[in-house]
Parts: structure tokens; sequence; C-alpha cells
């Protein structure tokens, strides 16, 4: 089924390269971060969804606001997940957390479970190099957000910096 989501994601994207690339390896890291974690079944099928369809709601944001900020996508993409969803038949309590993590894929508080965490360290590990950062935002963000044993050993290594 995931590789059944992945190909209506790149549907749903057609013609937006970068995009697509994103979700591809957002899902690449959150699901070697999930495994490594320990997560399986249900808890990893939720990760695994809401990683490729997290960014969902950049679309919808651009047409109605004209722009893609953080906000309106957690706003905008949980209605879109379901649309894209429906088809699958998946359990409404997997739809239910896989659309509350992406209506909080941008917020770095209040953080509920595994999955969530891995989401954003996932999501940073992409965004990191696609936006250039350097490494002393690299080791804040770190800092402030990172909370995986995984999740940071890959940050470290990709960055090559150490943990302080």
């Amino acid at each position: 089924m995931i590789q059944n989501i992945l190909n209506e994601m790149i549907k749903y994207d057609t013609g937006d390269v970068l995009r697509i690339q994103h979700f591809i390896k957002v899902y690449s890291f959150a699901h070697m971060i999930g495994e490594l974690e320990g997560m399986a079944g249900e808890a990893l099928q939720i990760l695994d969804i809401a990683s490729i369809l997290h960014d969902i709601g950049i679309h919808q944001a651009e047409k109605r606001y004209g722009n893609c900020m953080g906000k309106y996508q957690e706003e905008l993409g949980p209605d879109e997940a379901r649309k894209l969803l429906a088809p699958f038949n998946l359990d409404d309590k997997i739809i239910e957390r896989v659309c509350f993590l992406i209506s909080h894929h941008h917020t770095y508080d209040k953080v509920d479970g595994l999955d969530y965490q891995i989401l954003l360290e996932a999501d940073f590990l992409v965004n990191s190099f696609e936006d250039s950062l350097n490494n002393e935002a690299v080791i804040t963000f770190r800092d402030k957000v990172f909370k995986t044993k995984t999740g940071i050993n890959i940050l470290n290594t990709m960055f090559d910096i150490a943990k302080r």
C-alpha cells in the first residue's frame, strides 16, 4: 500500500520535481529512523504515510494565499490528504493520526509521539540540505528539536558536526 500511496502522491505533484524529490527523501529518512528507533506495524505505517503526504497542502496554500508558509500547509493539508487516501480504505484512526501529523509538521512544541518527533527530524534532515543551512543553524535546530538518537546521529554525520 505504501508504494501505491507514493505513486498517487507523485501523480498529485505532477510536474513539480523538487517537491516529489523532497517527500521521497523525507519518507526515506523517516522510515529509516522509525525502524532504527523500534517502530513497526501500524505506528510505522502512520509515519510512512504522514512523511509522504506531509507537504500535500502546498498547492492549495499557493492557490488560496499566494504562498506556501508552514501554517498554511498545516491548515490545508489534512483535507487534501483525506481525498488522496480515500481509495485506500484505511482505518479512520490511521487517517486521523496522519492528518494530525500533517497539520503539525511545522509545529515544534508539544510533540506527542515518536511518529511526530521523527517526522520533524526527517523533514529537517532534507530541508537543511535543500535550504543550504550553515552548520550553526543546523546545530541550533538539532539542539532545540532533535530527540531521537538515530536522527541526531544522521544529522551529525551528514554535516560532520559533533554533539556538543
